[in-house]
């Protein structure tokens, strides 16, 4: 009976023994079900970034032939069929799975996963985006997805380097001017890369009259701006289908750009038509004040008051006397600035100095430079003003001081100017510049010789600090002049034709933002 009882009793009340096996059983089961949580988060993380880096991927696609300030705007509207058909969906059904598991945590950003999955799932496709469009928003520093999990091995992408934007120009620039320099400033800050096409001899010709200038002068002053990186030869003056297609695919160019002034053809019908057609046209502000025709009409007009023609002279000279006073140049500091390089010598460079007038800037003037640059670190071009070029030239310069000086600025061997250069070189302005070189050319179109006037080069002289270069060229001002006064007749009609455009133009101008 005692054992009979004893069993019972036993049966009835569990051991101590039973109960801690019973215990065990539990905290195992505890730690099997943490671990599956455990688990699932990890898989959460993994299906999170395995959805952000298809997205990625496909925007990194969408950007090799989409320029990067319009991907944002295209892939808006995909969001929200992004959101719930590709990410939020797995996701939902994911923490559904998760939220039938009984764990606690502890953790407040999982728990708001859990209770609130669209937030979350459209503020990580935020951080995507933003991450990809941070050339769109400019000024925001925001770090790329991918390159922020570099280190955890995640990605293994190859950061993809940004497309360079190369953009296209043409024209005749014949007698090179700061409003074609302008223009092709202007043109570079479209893109990254500047081509600059040269119309051919034959097809301005054509179009427009005789060109005073030859290709190799063109090319040569083209060649001589800090905005051009290539220069097509002889390129066409319209813009056919033929050289479009071989302008976006031989130079790989993505836009062609021209000023707001019509380029029209001997038909009348537009030269860029077929460029605006394609979409792949984008408009400058022309340059006020200054032409090619406006020049030749100052070299025509300074003829006449050289020859004292009287007032009854022909009214079509006289008319496009008149007409080259049109618009007249407003010099601002701003328009300095643009052209300036904007950077000092540093403390030990070899600076060198050649002045002039350098009037209507030309090849002979890009290649001195060009030669001058060389013996230094710093090339520093002092542009004597009209007064000084009119008292030891015996002639006003066609082109008055701030012209000049942008046209010399606007060449890519000079570092500074002094606009108002003194006529002589003297020690305060050696010591003031820190002055290691003076030049001057062989070609020169000042007198050689001053009645009692000193050398201005006396003191760099005395120094040992002066050398002449052989000019490159014999070109001058007056050289070029003389051209357009040796076929006078040809001049004078291609002016009437282009006098009358630019009327037209400046009666109908219109504000256009630049810059």
């Amino acid at each position: 009976m005692r054992c009979i009882r004893g069993r019972s009793k036993a049966l009835q009340e569990p051991s101590g023994c039973f109960t801690h096996h019973k215990k065990r059983r539990e905290e195992r089961r505890e730690k099997r079900r943490h671990k599956a949580s455990i688990t699932q988060r990890y898989n959460l993380f993994i299906v999170i970034i395995s959805k952000i880096k298809s997205f990625l991927d496909l925007a990194h696609h969408i950007h090799s032939f989409i320029p990067s300030s319009k991907i944002f705007l295209i892939l808006i509207p995909f969001c929200p069929a992004f959101i719930f058909s590709g990410f939020v969906s797995p996701l939902s059904k994911l923490f559904d799975k998760v939220g039938n598991m009984e764990y606690e945590t502890n953790n407040w950003i999982w728990d708001g996963v859990y209770n609130h999955p669209h937030v979350f799932g459209g503020l990580m496709l935020t951080a995507a985006l933003l991450g990809l469009s941070t050339s769109y928003f400019g000024g925001i520093s925001v770090p790329q997805l991918p390159y922020l999990w570099s280190d955890s091995g995640i990605f293994h992408k190859k950061k993809s380097e940004k497309k360079r934007i190369r953009v296209y120009m043409d024209g005749c620039f014949d007698l090179m001017h700061y409003g074609h320099a302008n223009a092709l400033r202007q043109a570079k800050a479209l893109g990254d890369e500047l081509v600059v096409g040269v119309v051919s001899d034959e097809e301005i010709i054509a179009n427009k009259g005789p060109p005073v200038l030859s290709m190799e002068e063109r090319l040569a002053l083209v060649s001589g701006l800090k905005w051009v990186d290539e220069v097509i030869a002889s390129a066409p003056y319209e813009i056919t289908e033929q050289f479009m297609n071989r302008l976006f695919n031989e130079h790989r160019i993505d836009y062609i750009i021209h000023g707001d002034d019509p380029c029209l053809l001997p038909d009348g019908t537009d030269a860029y038509a077929l460029a605006k057609k394609a979409g792949r046209y984008k408009q400058i502000k022309r340059t006020e004040g200054v032409s090619s025709t406006d020049i030749v009409g100052r070299i025509l007009s300074s003829l006449k008051e050289t020859n004292n023609t009287s007032s009854h002279g022909d009214p079509c000279e006289e008319s496009q006397s008149k007409s080259a006073q049109l618009s007249q140049f407003l010099p601002t500091s701003r328009r300095i600035v643009q052209f300036s390089n904007g950077k000092a010598p540093g403390p030990n460079a070899r600076i060198v100095y050649i002045d002039g007038a350098f009037d209507l800037f030309h090849a002979g003037h890009v290649e001195i430079l060009k030669n001058a640059r060389q013996l230094g670190d710093f090339l520093l071009v002092g542009i004597h003003n009209d007064h000084t070029v009119s008292e030891h030239r015996g002639k006003h310069p066609i082109m008055h001081l701030h012209e000049r000086s942008l046209g010399v600025l606007g060449c890519r061997y000079v570092d500074e100017v002094i606009i108002g250069a003194p006529w002589e070189i003297t020690m305060d302005m050696i010591t003031t510049f820190n002055i290691s070189l003076v030049v001057r050319g062989t070609v020169s179109e000042y007198n050689s010789s001053f009645t009692g006037e000193s050398d201005p080069y006396s003191v760099p002289k005395s120094m040992g600090i002066f050398q002449v270069l052989e000019s490159p060229k014999d070109i001058t001002t007056t050289s070029v002049s003389q051209r357009i006064i040796a076929n006078h007749d040809a001049y004078l009609k291609r002016n009437a034709r282009k006098t009358a455009s630019e009327k037209k133009y400046y009666e109908q101008k219109k504000y256009v933002s630049g810059d």
